[in-house]
């Protein structure tokens, strides 16, 4: 029998701060909410805006770095996997569907600007690559100098 294949991406505005919590063996996990805008015909011919609500759950350091860095209204991409659970609450059985993230990119800052950041569980976030220019033929990287001003007349090009 072929293996099952159960991955999904969303983009979209979180809808409530991120809430961190501890399991009782010591586990962190931190849930939130997506609302995913789209637009359709309804059936009289007229585009109709529709919003669907995502809860989504990123475990470990994870879901610390989206608990840290993410906001009620900031913008995210969440890559991660569909999950079912079932349990009994005052007498009824309830269901759920959310996604657990694997990967969550920032989108946007924190000042409304269109930076972005990659939060991978598999691996660290790498460290930012010195910029180069090419002068001639061979490669020179350039350096941060801080708050010095910088002279234009130094610049070759």
């Amino acid at each position: 029998m072929a293996r099952s294949f159960n991955q999904v991406t969303l983009m979209g505005n979180l809808t409530r701060d991120p809430e961190l919590r501890t399991t009782p063996n010591g586990a962190t996990v931190c849930s939130f909410s997506l609302a995913l805008n789209r637009s359709y015909k309804n059936s009289e011919g007229n585009w109709t805006e529709a919003t669907d609500y995502i809860d989504i759950v990123a475990w470990g350091p994870l879901g610390e770095r989206v608990a840290q860095y993410l906001t009620k209204g900031r913008p995210a991409l969440v890559s991660g996997r569909l999950q079912s659970r079932s349990w009994e609450q005052d007498g009824q059985k309830r269901n759920k569907v959310e996604v657990v993230a694997n990967d969550v990119t920032f989108l946007g800052s924190p000042g409304g600007g269109s930076a972005g950041a990659t939060v991978n569980t598999d691996e660290p976030a790498p460290a930012p690559a010195p910029k180069k220019s090419s002068k001639k033929d061979e490669d020179v990287v350039i350096e941060d100098i801080g708050d010095e001003p910088i002279n234009l007349d130094d610049i070759p090009f």
